[in-house]
């Protein structure tokens, strides 16, 4: 049985990994004792309530080399007489050889530090994302002897080379990821496939209480109904950061394709660099007086944004450097609160919404293939609550929390509540 772990994050807290901390806080209720050490200091504003229920103290390791010169200093003077350390350097130079980067210098100078900081008690180095955290967690499992394992998502996988992955999945003891696609790929990958399991984020439904029928009946009363006549006003939502991958633009060139007697309104939750540029291309597309920005927010928040909207929307795509959504846990929280989905059917999206069945799945950078889906699910109430239905009903049996949360329990050797 484990009982101490080091968590490695590139940045905590985030608002935009909620699906790490609730982990977190669900394996601190098992009695895992949890050291976070983070590559990166915090830059949102708010955070959420889980984030303040959770006990685990934090250790910020230096974001850039420089800026503590003597803590990577120190680290390097009590660890160079020591066999590990040159092991470690034959290993990180024919990395460094592959992949000449500011970056991968980097994370050898904080894995020296992680591995000087540890706690004497520490018994396993756990890393969520492959690429920058699992290569700290790797080096300084290298140095201290300790296991390591990971849990690998969505970009890290996809942006990541494959040697890289190979030598990393041929090297850790087990590895998790969030869908099926992922999983697949990943264990093409590795000696040993059996090493790759699936773990669904899954959603906490004591935070995300799924809606009441008489919730969600609430929805018809004029003001917020769908309906497809100008007296009503659509509520459309949705939630993620704006970058490439989600492809908020094309989004936008669906909305701008609705027929001009659907009157709707469109909310964005969520920060990121692309803000500006769609600002300006919902303008340029003459429907910014549609759209309202809100930037990214806490999660109770969040939550009952979700409760005053009627159609949730994810336009996900595959950038060109390889970079796409696993499976986005706003999809789920958006159904667990009673709300028609659309998404593009890439990654793991098709695992959760069945096409037709929990929600509307249509082809990534197909704005015209989106606003019609927008569209049908405007003016076909009986469609739109029937999905909404069926999609809530399905998060809540296959996708909690609770019930694939016992996978890492298992992993991790703590005591599972399965048959309770």
């Amino acid at each position: 049985m484990i009982n101490k772990v080091a968590l490695v994050l590139k940045g905590y807290p985030r608002l935009s990994e909620t699906f790490i901390a609730q982990e977190i806080k669900a394996l601190e209720q098992r009695g895992l004792q949890i050291q976070l050490v983070s590559l990166r200091h915090p830059t949102d504003q708010h955070v959420h309530p889980i984030h303040k229920e959770i006990k685990a103290p934090v250790n910020y390791l230096p974001e850039y080399l420089h800026q503590e010169p003597w803590r990577v200093i120190k680290a390097l003077l009590k660890l160079v007489h020591k066999k590990a350390f040159w092991q470690l350097l034959l290993v990180w130079w024919q990395d460094f050889k592959r992949d000449r980067t500011r970056n991968r210098l980097r994370r050898l100078g904080q894995a020296l530090v992680l591995a000087v900081e540890l706690s004497t008690e520490t018994q396993w180095l756990y890393a969520h994302f492959i690429h920058t955290p699992g290569s700290v967690t790797r080096y300084a499992s290298l140095l201290t002897g300790l296991p390591w394992s990971c849990s690998a998502h969505a970009k890290d996988i996809w942006t990541t080379p494959q040697w890289e992955l190979t030598e990393k999945l041929n090297e850790l003891t087990w590895l998790a990821t969030c869908t099926g696609a992922n999983q697949q790929y990943l264990q093409s990958l590795a000696a040993n496939p059996e090493k790759v399991i699936l773990v669904y984020h899954g959603l906490d439904f004591n935070r995300f209480k799924a809606a009441s029928r008489s919730e969600i009946s609430d929805r018809s009363v004029p003001e917020k109904a769908v309906r497809s006549t100008k007296s009503v006003v659509v509520q459309l939502i949705s939630v993620g950061r704006a970058v490439a991958k989600k492809g908020y633009d094309v989004l936008l060139q669906a909305l701008a394709q609705l027929p001009t007697e659907l009157n709707w309104h469109f909310v964005h939750i969520g920060g990121g660099p692309l803000l500006s540029s769609l600002q300006t291309q919902a303008t340029q597309l003459g429907i910014a007086d549609k759209v309202e920005w809100l930037g990214a927010k806490p999660q109770e928040e969040v939550l009952a944004q979700y409760r005053q909207a009627d159609i949730f929307v994810l336009a996900s795509k595959i950038t060109d450097d390889g970079d796409r959504d696993g499976l986005p846990n706003v999809l789920m929280e958006a159904q667990s609160q009673g709300l028609s989905c659309i998404a593009s059917n890439i990654s793991g999206i098709p695992e959760l919404i069945i096409d037709q069945q929990t929600g509307l799945l249509v082809p990534q950078e197909d704005a015209s293939a989106l606003a019609n889906a927008i569209a049908k699910l405007i003016t076909d109430d009986t469609l739109r609550h029937r999905l909404a239905e069926a999609g809530k009903q399905r998060v809540t049996t296959e996708f909690s929390l609770a019930t694939n949360i016992e996978r890492l329990v298992k992993q991790f050797g703590l005591t599972s509540n399965e048959k309770e």
